[in-house]
This record gives C-alpha cells, structure tokens and sequence, in this order.
C-alpha cells in the first residue's frame, strides 16, 4: 500500500481542496479542552494530512505519524519540522502495518486521522480498525475514501463500462485480500454502528479540470489501465478514447468529480 512520493505530491492539493470542511467543527469543539492534542495519522504517507489539518486547529499539537515506507515516514516528519505552522506542530514516526494496530498501539490518542486509506483495506481490517479506534475512546476522522462513482462533463460512451470495470478492479482480490475499493465507507459506518458509535459521511469529491491539468492526466491514465487490466476486452476501445481525453485535459475542455467520502466517528 505504498504510494510514490511524485503521486503523493501531485495529488496533495486536489485532496486538500475536497476533504469535508464541515466535520471540522465537531473535531474542533472535541479537542477545545485538551491542552496538547496527539494525532494519530494512520498511512500518513509524506504527511498532507497533518499539513492540512495542523494548521486548521488551535494550540500546540503532536502528531505520530504511521507507514510502511520509511522513506515516506522521513519525508512527512521533516516536513512537520519545517512547516510555518501558526502554533507549535511536533512529530513523531512509527513504522508499521496500521491493519495490525490494536487498542494499545493507539492508546493515549486525542484524534486519529487517515486519507485515501479506507478503500485499500479488506472488510476484516476495517473492523479490526474500527475496534482499535473505538476501545481507544477518541474520536476518528477518515477521510477521501472513494465511492465508485466519477462523473465525466463532456461525456461518452465508454465512461460506464471503465467506471464498472475500474471498480470491479478496486474490489479485487489480491495476496489473499479481498479489497473493499467503493464499498469501504458503507463497511467502515457499518463496523462503528454495530460497536453503537454514530458516525457521520460527508462528500470530498475531487474536482478535476483545467486547473489540474498534470493531475487529471495521471489520475486518468490509472484510471484506463486499471480498468483495462480488470476487463482487456476495453484495451482495444480505450485507446481512442484515451488520446481523445488527454487531449481534452490539455485543451482544458474536461471536467471531471472523482467521488470520495469523508467519515468521523466519536465514540462519544
């Protein structure tokens, strides 16, 4: 579940843009009586969440920061330590598969945060997250989780046959795992709800055209081929169409909405 540090940063302002404003507040009034917050940013990659949320809330912060990839891990905590922030933001690194996280491991935690996460775990891994998170008592702000659904304007023929294959691609299963891709945000409400924590879903679409030009190209070049190599029938037909949406993209006449969900659950 490694991402490159080029994805990572090409991606991290369309991601800053989309996540849902409105469950701030909640987040805000949750943390208003702790003096020194610690954030847990489960597969923080190179740190865009806690450049994004840092700043977002009052007062001194620490964050602890997971991944897999240690690299990434140097990157977001240099990052963290050479942000202009407007309050005191320290960070520490924890490598670490975060599906293996327990209640201990998250222990002593004000918030626990992810992005672009959800969809990359199997069912059983969002319940056992779930229950981490839920016996660590603190509320958990889940964020960017796609739904399945990508809106093309203008739009062709071809969009619902790539968007049913990309998705059955998402759902796939692979090293044993069987990937929850869009059915992460309705399985994650689920696991909380049967644990009697209420949770709350707010759309974070990505909103994609001229002004993102770099990123729509690359995210729909990934987009083709993953559903390419879910379905080949659609390599033959996706060429054309590719060549006739890049140069859309770079004529500035696509427009594109890559649904996500953004998720927070409070134990209390």
């Amino acid at each position: 579940m490694s991402f490159s540090p080029e994805w990572l940063a090409l991606r991290e302002p369309a991601d800053a843009a989309a996540r849902a404003a409105d469950l701030l507040d909640p987040v805000r009034e949750r943390l208003a009586g702790v003096e020194r917050p610690v954030i847990r940013d489960l597969g923080c990659g190179t740190g865009s969440m806690a450049r994004w949320l840092a700043p977002l809330l009052d007062g001194p912060q620490h964050w602890v920061l997971y991944d897999q990839d240690p690299a990434l891990l140097d990157r977001a905590t240099e990052s963290i330590a050479t942000a202009s922030l407007p309050a005191p933001v320290t960070a520490s690194a924890v490598q670490a598969d975060v599906t293996a996280l327990t209640a201990a491991d998250l222990a002593g935690a004000d918030l626990i945060t992810t992005s672009a996460l959800l969809d990359l775990l199997t069912a059983d891994e969002v319940d056992r997250l779930v229950a981490a998170c839920v016996e660590a008592g603190c509320p958990a702000l889940l964020t960017l989780s796609v739904t399945g659904r990508v809106d093309l304007d203008p739009a062709e023929d071809l969009d619902a046959d790539l968007a049913a294959a990309f998705n059955a691609h998402q759902r796939r299963s692979t090293g044993g795992r069987r990937l929850l891709g869009p059915d992460a945000v309705e399985a994650t409400a689920g696991a909380f709800g049967k644990l009697s924590v209420s949770v709350r879903v707010s759309p974070s679409p990505w909103r994609l055209g001229s002004a993102t030009g770099a990123l729509t190209a690359e995210w729909l070049r990934g987009w083709v081929g993953a559903a390419c190599e879910q379905e080949p029938a659609l390599v033959g037909p996706s060429k054309g169409y590719l060549e006739r949406r890049l140069d859309a993209i770079a004529a500035g006449e696509l427009g594109v909405l890559v649904h996500h969900s953004d998720l927070l659950a409070d134990p209390e």
